[in-house]
């Protein structure tokens, strides 16, 4: 059978695709291009609800890659129970870490440096000048520390930042030095000046930012958000944030997008973005060279990359 490839991107705008396949472009649009029965290679649209992007899932009975273009799996999670054994997930692991670091280090910087007051002051005519604080000589935590989290540690070292602890799921050592597990959160978060939240969604870092969590948070502490709005309980957050004890930047909300009259626009020391860690001019060529690399393994049957799950494989 003739394998069927469904891609947000317009094939003839991609170089290198292999010969062989059927490319379907298809970008979340109310009509298919093709029956999804016969796809075998599922793209999913970037940047589009969960509920489009899972859609088509269903009925794709021949489906044997799903590939995200996001490094973040969860808004094709809920599809996932639909599909055949044997579909291996993939995930867009090397396409939003320069981008996302960048963001990163934009809203660290912006924060702590009062750059949001700095517009507002220009927009009234008003010279506000002072004191504010550095990066440099903070302690940084990284909360989070796959290749994104990595990404952003690349970026702090230029900053004479005092010292990055690191913390993943599971400890391990790396040439920079330790990742601390999850458990050791309780002691690490009262030592960090700025803490930066780079963590998949999952039901263990849901909520993970919670009031324990911000609690132990040190007074004047930055909290940066670029992984997922339920990552952090907004409840919580907007407590802290209303007593002036934490302030915080965030690329992600929850809910998202963030409703116009949702009191965190308005809460003090808060720096919001529209999740626009990923969508950058870099992302096209990095999300094309992705697709071509992958797709040539996949006609010539070598080893995918970025594979998180095989569907119908022992998670023993």
């Amino acid at each position: 059978m003739t394998a069927d490839v469904w891609l947000p991107i317009p094939p003839d705008e991609i170089e290198g695709l292999p010969e062989g396949p059927a490319y379907r472009f298809w970008n979340g649009e109310e009509e298919y291009p093709a029956d999804p029965a016969d796809c075998t290679f599922y793209v999913v649209p970037y940047m589009k609800p969960s509920p489009l992007c899972v859609r088509p899932m269903p009925a794709m009975s021949q489906v044997q890659v799903v590939q995200t273009l996001s490094a973040g799996i969860d808004h094709v999670e809920p599809g996932i129970r639909h599909l055949p054994a044997g579909v291996r997930l993939c995930n867009a692991r090397g396409v939003h870490e320069a981008s996302t670091a960048e963001l990163t280090l934009t809203l660290i910087l912006s924060s702590l440096r009062g750059v949001p007051d700095f517009v507002r002051a220009q927009d009234r005519g008003e010279w506000l000048a002072g004191f504010r604080p550095a990066l440099a000589d903070k302690n940084v935590l990284i909360v989070g520390y796959g290749s994104i989290g990595a990404a952003i540690e690349d970026r702090l070292v230029p900053f004479e930042v005092a010292r990055v602890a690191r913390v993943a799921r599971s400890e391990r050592t790396t040439a920079r030095g330790p990742v601390h597990p999850l458990t050791q959160l309780p002691a690490l978060l009262p030592e960090a000046d700025v803490v930066i939240l780079s963590t998949p969604l999952s039901e263990t870092t849901r909520g993970l930012a919670g009031a324990d969590f911000l609690a132990r948070m040190k007074d004047g502490a930055l909290l940066v958000n670029v992984a997922r709005g339920p990552v952090v309980d907004t409840k919580a957050l907007l407590a802290e944030l209303e007593s002036g004890r934490i302030t915080a930047a965030l690329d992600v909300t929850d809910p998202e997008p963030l409703p116009r009259e949702h009191p965190l626009w308005r809460a003090p020391g808060v720096l919001v973005s529209p999740h626009v860690g990923g969508p950058t001019s870099a992302f096209l060529p990095r999300a094309e060279r992705l697709l071509v690399d992958q797709l040539n393994r996949y006609v010539n049957r070598e080893p995918l990359r970025n594979v998180i799950l095989t569907t119908g494989a022992s998670t023993d």
